[in-house]
């Protein structure tokens, strides 16, 4: 070995301990609000959407999923409801929450919202909870609106559901549309060019105030805003209100550039 190589290795095998460094604790990524996000185990939406418009500074999302059916119907629905509270456990414990939301807009409308926020309280005694169509309705009565399309891609057995409940609350269901899909996985996979042609159908097809786009598996964030400028009347989605309306319960009034109409305004 040359004396050359041979300081080399030497030097490569020396070890230094610099011991413990200080450090400054700040307040975190969600010092303005944490939301807490029950994702189904099958989603594979809701997270992107999130991202799209939740992204003011010190306002953060942590997720967690429930198991749940590939096959949307009534029964597999009912059956989320005992994982709800075991899931909500997951999410941060031990660090405070400011809201809940609940990811699937077919099972808030099949259990009840309230049903939904016991299950959520049991784990978080108290805490500000919201469901996609707890959130449709707060953007419905901040919209203004009256007359309201619907697009889903659910089953007819669902859709029954979903109608009669928006009905139940008084919401003037003044056009409806289906994709028809069973498996929330197909779901997951209507382009984004189908929904908003959808949207636009059901526009041209009735005098609406706004358009509900049923269902988290479904994207809309990031072409919202370009379809109401087209159509000229609020739009919004599972994902798009909750997100809204998460932060609103949150305390988080920013308004979302290029993010829709619900985006420039309050709860």
């Amino acid at each position: 070995m040359t004396q050359a190589l041979a300081r080399q290795t030497s030097a490569s095998t020396e070890f230094l301990d610099l011991g413990v460094l200080d450090c400054e604790l700040d307040q975190g990524i969600a010092h303005r609000a944490a939301i807490g996000l029950l994702v189904l185990s099958t989603d594979q939406t809701m997270e992107h959407e999130f991202r799209q418009v939740v992204r003011g500074d010190g306002v953060a999302f942590y997720a967690t999923r429930v198991l749940n059916d590939v096959m949307v119907t009534n029964e597999t629905l009912r059956a989320m409801r005992d994982k709800i509270a075991p899931a909500t456990e997951l999410i941060l414990p031990g660090l405070p929450l400011d809201v809940v939301g609940f990811g699937c807009t077919s099972a808030s409308m099949v259990l009840g919202e309230e049903v939904i926020f016991e299950e959520i309280r049991k784990a978080r005694p108290g805490i500000a909870c919201t469901t996609p169509i707890t959130a449709a309705f707060a953007a419905f009565k901040t919209f203004g609106a009256d007359r309201i399309g619907v697009l889903t891609p659910y089953s007819a057995e669902v859709n029954e559901t979903v109608r009669a409940y928006l009905e139940s609350k008084g919401v003037n269901v003044a056009a409806f549309a289906t994709f028809d899909k069973v498996d929330d996985r197909e779901a997951a996979r209507i382009s984004p060019r189908s929904i908003a042609e959808g949207i636009k159908i059901l526009s041209r097809r009735a005098k609406l105030d706004a358009v509900f786009v049923s269902c988290t598996s479904l994207r809309l964030c990031e072409e919202v805003a370009g379809i109401e400028a087209e159509i000229g009347i609020p739009v919004t989605s599972s994902d798009h209100a909750l997100a809204w309306h998460c932060m609103r319960l949150a305390g988080v009034n920013d308004v979302v550039p290029n993010a829709g109409m619900l985006f420039e305004r309050g709860v």
